[in-house]
């Protein structure tokens, strides 16, 4: 899989390479969160649809919950594979501190279209819980890990980059 994703990007103009490699970790995160936005919303629903629905509120804290700690993983193998700096008990402490913060974010807006606005519809809950909550959250938390919790760029130097390989040459 890994070639191949080299030879995709070795397709592509050298401004766009040159981007993405910029911003690689930017654009991991955001992978890292697309996959816990479907783990979340997944168990939301099979919560609220289920054995939680007349507690939104909750099933949707128990979906964050284990999409969170999907994100630890995925964050730590992946979006930040090179970062660190800090004993893994303590990131580990700092990473769910700070998803614990985003939970609050991710949930407040869901908690303000029920229980202030009364809002009580399908398009309303996934407006607020997760769109808007979700994008609060995620703004939030690229800068709190970067910040917080994977401090410092190439602390975990075993990591090679990714290197792009094109017909000619090697492209870092």
């Amino acid at each position: 899989m890994l070639p191949l994703a080299r030879r995709v990007l070795g397709l592509l103009p050298e401004p766009v390479r040159f981007l993405i490699n910029k911003h690689r970790e930017l654009i991991r995160f955001a992978v890292v969160g697309g996959t816990t936005f479907v783990i979340d919303n997944g168990v939301w629903y099979a919560l609220k649809l289920t054995v939680l629905q007349d507690k939104v509120v909750t099933a949707k804290a128990i979906a964050v919950l284990v999409a969170v700690i999907s994100s630890y993983v995925l964050s730590r193998e992946w979006s930040f594979h090179t970062r660190g700096g800090r004993e893994r008990h303590h990131e580990a402490a700092l990473f769910f501190l700070v998803s614990g913060i985003g939970i609050g974010v991710n949930l407040l807006p869901l908690y303000v279209s029920r229980h202030v606005f009364d809002l009580h519809s399908e398009i309303a809950d996934f407006a607020a819980g997760s769109v808007i909550g979700m994008l609060l959250a995620t703004g939030f938390k690229f800068w709190a890990m970067r910040k917080f919790v994977f401090p410092q760029a190439g602390a975990r130097p075993s990591v090679r980059p990714l290197h792009v390989v094109t017909e000619e040459r090697e492209v870092a």
